[in-house]
């Protein structure tokens, strides 16, 4: 990492690590009011923390770059990748999230491992972070709407977790399930899916090196609207594959039924592998608009079988067709 020094030798602080002036006053405010004991210390936590996500501050996390499982891509501009979501739990429109996720309670927070497993856990989000050494991998992430970016995520293989849970026999796959709390999530009173939202990997799937256990992403802590503040990242399949703010992972011996797969199945299978070759009914899969780069009147570039990564042996066999 660069650092750049002053003249004189004294460590200057990059733009984005000042407080801004506004922050900093209204924190004064909150505290003069707390000490006079108009405002509550939980209130006055929550309204920090809101006022945290509106400046887009996320704690720093020391992680370094695993070249060996990074796409050489160009990363997305951080707004775009925080500006431009999916998060039906806030909103289906593209800027709902961004806009709304400030009422998601990011701390405290566990989540359980349980089902098949020998030894299971309730871990909170610190038992977390300090699990297995943190790693920066560039992954593309393909959304199945045929639009793509480059995100530089931090996290550790979920196979780490895998290990010291010591999943049965008859353990077969890995169900995600996320947090569906109607006081930190509007969207969780439309009717537009059946909450919680679930999503599955097979075992093989969840212990492969580039499923990752994502607890950040452009060197900081994730913000809420990108499934603060632990997901999984499955960079070879479509990016709602990829399950947000989890809170239970089960190992089970059944195949899941997933949220979209549930909602839509001629639309949504269960793998959902990035696939050139199998159309959305809908609309092709065969090209994408990388965000920040791509323009709409500019030529769309080719979508990559498995988004460009190689993990064909995973499916040896399978008609990809057929178990789309």
């Amino acid at each position: 990492m660069l650092i750049k020094r002053s003249p004189n030798g004294i460590d200057l602080p990059f733009p984005s690590e000042i407080t801004p002036r506004a922050v900093f006053e209204n924190r004064r405010a909150f505290i003069r009011q707390m000490a006079a004991g108009s405002i509550a210390g939980g209130a006055l936590l929550e309204m920090l923390s809101r006022e945290a996500f509106a400046q887009g501050v996320n704690p720093k996390l020391a992680a370094k770059r695993n070249p060996a499982l990074s796409a050489q891509d160009k990363p997305t501009a951080y707004h775009d990748a925080t500006h431009y979501n999916n998060f039906y739990e806030f909103g289906t429109d593209k800027s709902d999230p961004a806009e709304n996720a400030g009422t998601l309670r990011p701390r405290p927070w566990t989540v359980s491992i349980e089902g098949e497993v020998r030894k299971p856990l309730t871990l909170d989000l610190d038992a977390l972070l300090k699990l297995a050494p943190l790693e920066e991998r560039v992954y593309r992430l393909r959304c199945v709407e045929g639009w793509s970016m480059v995100i530089p995520w931090v996290g550790y293989s979920l196979s780490e977790l895998i290990k010291r849970v010591e999943p049965t026999g008859s353990a077969k796959y890995v169900e995600f399930i996320s947090l569906a709390d109607r006081k930190q999530m509007p969207g969780v009173a439309s009717r537009v899916l059946d909450w919680p939202y679930t999503e599955g990997l097979r075992l093989d799937e969840a212990n492969h090196p580039l499923t990752l256990l994502t607890l950040g992403m452009y060197g900081e802590t994730l913000p809420n609207q990108n499934g603060a503040p632990v997901r999984v990242v499955v960079p070879w399949k479509y990016g709602f594959k990829s399950a947000k703010s989890i809170v239970k992972i089960r190992f089970v011996r059944d195949m899941p039924r997933t949220s979209w797969n549930r909602s839509a199945p001629s639309e949504y299978g269960f793998y959902s592998n990035v696939n050139p070759a199998v159309d959305h009914p809908r609309w092709s899969q065969a090209s994408e608009r990388r965000i920040g780069e791509d323009s709409f009147l500019s030529r769309k570039r080719k979508t990559l079988m498995f988004n460009g990564y190689d993990v064909a042996s995973l499916y040896t066999g399978m008609d990809l067709k057929k178990h789309f």
